[in-house]
């Protein structure tokens, strides 16, 4: 026993010694050095990993791609680098390392949702615009990089470049007749991310999902298409310091037609000669407007932890006075791989923190500034404001003075993915992500504004408000990848969880007997006390909705030539009835690459071929909470015996069987490329049903609580056709030329608005402002399309002036003459055709961007000249239609074809010059100076301002009285990289 214990210790005490020299040998190791190379491009590449392998020992290539580590002999050295394929040598054997790049890096990578495909085995349609292609210049929302660059994605700005308004985007035309009408936006995985948390120079790429077989993976909120946006990630490398900077300035590109006082007198007569000479549309203008915008980043790391970080400020300020938006915030990405290379980790947070000066660039101030008498003083003899008399005027200097109105807002996001690979091909990911949505209002009115005079008895009005929104997501797939000789599959499953929330509280007292506090004392408003001023009020509410789904996703691919995809999602909303809280959104897509086909070898014209086709159900749930469920609401308060008394009652009716919209799309699609991929492009033709359309229709009390009950009913048709030509005309060794053109055609038809229950055909959009009883503008009706002007047509004028309109006979008469009977649909509002014209010129360091769109086939309802182009408008001031066209008009106004114009037109939209300099140091790798201009000019007929209106609503092609200026911009940016 004592011999056997005694052979052991020796044994265990041998072992111990012999690991002991082992890894003495090992930690000693040897000095290994070499350099990495580009096998295609024999250059050197800086920041390739290079990890002995099984450790956590490594160094990076340094910027001539010779790297130097201390290694054991017997170990194996792992060199790898984003783009190229990695490659395992011996330490003993290191010295000159040739790296080939990846197959798969040189593949365009796409998007589409819970994962990407190779731009090859894509068969839905989805569109992809990558920063290099973005819209250069200053952009006011991360929408204007891309405005222009996909077919079938619109992106208007109704109110111009007001640095406070947002972009209006739409996929594919109108889908929905009250339901949310605009694309999910998805940043880096998040649904329903906010656009503010974006900075253009954060952005790596755009990707659209258009038809329904790509955006069902979305479900309930795929019915508008899906808008994808990958922000810029860390990667390993040295370390990098890129900064981006430019100064822009602002201009009227069209200025309205107003009259001088000279002619103003001619019309309006001596008798209202005021004695001044004031345009107060130029007054309203900040003609020294300046916005800068800074952006700052730096990223690096190795390949298993790298980072990027930015940070950034932007100025904006509008063309208006008292109309700016100042941000400042950051964003951070942090990607590490632990495990082996098994598990990895991601990263990000982002953060915008901005103030907002809303005061400024209301459309009324404009309004006001074009109908003011331009002979009337705008002080007194002691420098007081001056208010104009008249119907509903005021003096929108002195409200710029005497008002104020400003925003302070934060918005913040964080995500981040854990991804486990446990066997080869089988990913595992959990993602959670919370993004809030925080903003303080306040309002004042000081004692001596027109406003407090008028309704507060001389006393000011103040008013605060704030918003508080989050919304939660968790989602987690399970994607599988399995090759079995020519046949590919990948599996993938998910569950996805969101839990949304929002709640505001606002409050506003009158009375004031001092403007020191402003809205900082808000008790001391004199209202709360006295029951003849209008009655304070303070309002707070709070609201909430859940989304949870399961999806999968089949894709097959054999041989690279025949692609198969299909996708389901179930998926439940807490907005809908009880009978119907729970939906399945199917998909299937097939494409066929006829250029890898034996027939095709002979024919060396095409580099690729391919024929896709989609068929996908989707759904929209964009409709206010709580609206399947009976409610109590406030039914505003009355005075009894001195005291305020409030009354509550409910305030809908319920019904248990609401359920989303539920879009069924087919797409078929061509994509090519000829003569070594020098001409390629994409075609699509698609077809769209929207069936259970949601809307607020009419219900008989009793049987029902009030008197409107939101339902399903209806049936809405849509179809087009879209058409991408990429083209390189010249490619030479110092000079190329890219040319790239889009169209696209829409249409649409109202199948059915009513059935046996409900039924609301024809309805009306487009009220007309007063005076006069004019009416709606547009009217839908089933059979029809959206969109149309209805009204009468115009036949003339009599002799007096008058206006003559044609009868439902084609006989003429008076405008009191005429009934609804007579009317009849005059136009469209809605485009029927886009089209953009991209080009590229690059020499040698020079390249110069010149960027055309346009939109065809539809008419403006202007109601600048319907109003202001008349006489009658006298004793305000009047546009020079007076004196034009209208020379002969002297009537009332009147709604009829004589005020629709055609709207098509043509904008060189950017133009952009760019010198890349190329300096001799080791410090500076790349710095490029720009001069843009974007809205440089437009070739139209509309004799408006800007024929480039909201066209994305039911109300679309309405040009209206209160107009925020049209600009170009002009920017001058710096980009560098150290």
């Amino acid at each position: 026993m004592h011999k056997r214990s005694t052979f052991w210790a020796q044994t265990c005490f041998a072992s111990m010694v012999l690991m002991l020299l082992s890894h003495f040998a090992f930690s000693q190791g040897k000095q290994v050095s070499g350099k990495v190379t580009d096998a295609e491009t024999k250059t050197p590449i800086p920041g390739v990993s290079v990890q002995v392998k099984n450790t956590s020992t490594g160094t990076i290539t340094k910027p001539d791609g010779s790297f130097s580590l201390t290694a054991p002999e017997n170990a194996v050295l792992v060199f790898s680098f984003i783009g190229f394929d990695s490659k395992e040598v011996p330490a003993n054997a290191a010295g000159n390392i040739v790296l080939k790049p990846s197959v798969k890096s040189l593949q365009d990578i796409v998007v589409i949702g819970y994962g990407t495909q190779k731009r090859n085995e894509v068969t839905t349609a989805v569109a992809t615009v990558k920063a290099e292609s973005f819209n250069q210049g200053g952009a006011r929302s991360p929408m204007d990089l891309v405005q222009g660059k996909v077919a079938g994605l619109v992106v208007t700005r109704p109110n111009g470049n007001n640095p406070n308004s947002s972009a209006s985007i739409q996929i594919r035309g109108l889908t929905s007749m009250d339901g949310d009408m605009q694309p999910l936006i998805v940043i880096d995985g998040i649904p329903g991310g906010n656009l503010d948390l974006l900075q253009q120079d954060d952005i790596a790429s755009f990707d659209v999902l258009k038809d329904g077989s790509a955006a069902a993976i979305y479900g309930t909120r795929g019915n508008n298409g899906v808008i994808l946006i990958t922000t810029k990630k860390g990667k390993a490398g040295e370390p990098e310091f890129n900064y981006s900077t430019y100064l822009q300035r602002e201009a009227v590109a069209k200025k309205p037609g107003i009259l001088s006082a000279a002619d103003y007198l001619k019309i309006a007569g001596e008798n209202n000669n005021q004695g001044a000479n004031v345009n107060m549309y130029d007054l309203l203008l900040d003609k020294n407007n300046l916005s800068h915008y800074h952006n700052f980043a730096a990223s690096g790391g190795t390949a298993t932890t790298n980072y990027r970080a930015s940070v950034y400020y932007n100025d904006a300020n509008g063309i208006a006075l008292q109309n700016g938006r100042q941000q400042y915030g950051g964003r951070i990405n942090i990607n590490q791989t632990g495990l082996q290379g098994k598990l990895s980790l991601q990263l990000n947070l982002a953060t915008n923190l901005n103030k907002a000066n809303m005061n400024g660039g209301r459309g009324g101030d404009f309004e006001q500034a074009v109908q003011r008498n331009p002979t009337a003083p705008l002080y007194d003899a002691n420098g007081k404001f001056i208010e104009t008399n008249g119907f509903n005027n005021y003096n929108p200097l002195a409200r710029l003075m005497q008002e104020q109105n400003t925003r302070d807002q934060k918005t913040n996001s964080g995500d981040l993915r854990l991804t486990l690979e446990p066997i080869k091909d089988l990913k595992i990911s959990a993602f959670g992500a919370i993004v809030s949505d925080d903003y303080n209002d306040r309002e004042y009115r000081s004692k001596i504004s027109r406003s407090s005079i008028q309704d507060y008895q001389g006393g000011g009005y103040a008013r605060k408000a704030n918003y508080t929104g989050k919304d939660r997501t968790f989602e987690s797939t399970v994607d599988y990848t399995k090759r079995v000789s020519d046949h590919t599959f990948n599996i993938m499953g998910g569950y996805s969880y969101q839990y949304s929330t929002w709640e505001t509280y606002d409050m506003n007292n009158n009375g004031f007997l001092t403007d020191a506090f402003e809205d900082w004392n808000i008790n001391a408003g004199n209202a709360i006390n006295d029951p003849k001023l209008p009655r304070p009020s303070m309002n707070s509410r709070k609201e909430d909705n859940t989304l949870i789904a399961f999806f999968g996703r089949i894709n097959y691919n054999y041989q690279q030539k025949y692609m198969l995809q299909a996708i389901l999602r179930h998926e439940g909303s807490s907005r809908f009835g009880v009978n119907n809280k729970w939906g399945n959104f199917p998909a299937i897509s097939a494409g066929w690459v006829i250029s890898k086909e034996a027939f095709m070898q002979d024919i060396n014209i095409f580099n690729n071929l391919k024929l896709r086709a989609g068929y996908g159900v989707t759904g929209n749930q964009g409709i206010p909470n709580y609206k399947a469920l009976i409610t109590m609401g406030t039914g505003g308060a009355y005075l009894q015996n001195g005291k305020w008394i409030q009354t509550y009652g409910p305030n809908k009716n319920p019904n248990p069987n609401l359920k989303w919209e539920t879009k069924k799309e087919l797409n078929i699609g061509l994509d090519w490329s000829i003569l070594n991929n020098r001409i390629g492009g994409a075609l699509d033709v698609y077809n769209r049903r929207t069936n259970d359309l949601l809307y607020a229709y009419s219900s008989q009390v009793p049987a029902n609580i009030v008197s409107t009950m939101y339902t399903n009913v209806g049936v809405l048709a849509n179809s087009g056709v879209e058409v991408v030509l990429n083209t390189v005309p010249v490619k030479l060794k110092d000079f190329t030329w890219n040319s790239d053109v889009t169209f696209n055609f829409q249409k649409n038809k109202v199948v059915s608005f009513s059935n046996e229950v409900y039924k609301t055909s024809p309805q009306y959009f487009g009220d007309l402002p007063s005076p006069g009883n004019l009416g709606q503008a547009i009217r839908v009706v089933e059979g029809g399309p959206l969109g149309s002007f209805y009204g009468y047509r115009f036949a003339g004028f009599n002799d007096a002036g008058q206006w003559l309109l044609y009868k439902k006979d084609g006989s003429k008469a008076l405008a009191s003459e005429v009934n609804e009977d007579d009317k009849a649909v005059i136009g469209t509002g809605i485009p029927k055709y886009m089209a953009s014209w991209s080009n590229t010129f690059r020499y040698k360091n020079w390249d110069l961007t010149v960027f055309f769109r346009g939109k065809f086939g539809f008419q403006i309802l202007n109601l600048q000249d319907m109003y202001f182009g008349n006489k009658k408008w006298a004793p305000n001031n009047m546009l020079d239609y007076v004196l034009g066209k209208n020379a002969k008009l002297n009537d009332n106004p009147a709604y009829s074809d004589y005020y629709l114009e055609k709207g098509d037109f043509v904008k060189l939209d950017n133009l952009t010059l760019g010198y890349n300099f190329q300096l001799k140091t080791k410090y500076i790798r790349n710095l490029r100076l720009y001069a843009a201009g974007r809205n440089i000019a437009t070739i139209t007929k509309y004799s408006g301002l800007d024929p480039e209106l909201q066209d994305t609503a039911l109300d679309s092609g309405i040009d209206s009285r209160g107009f925020y200026p049209r600009t170009r911009s002009y920017t001058i940016g710096l980009n560098i990289g150290f």
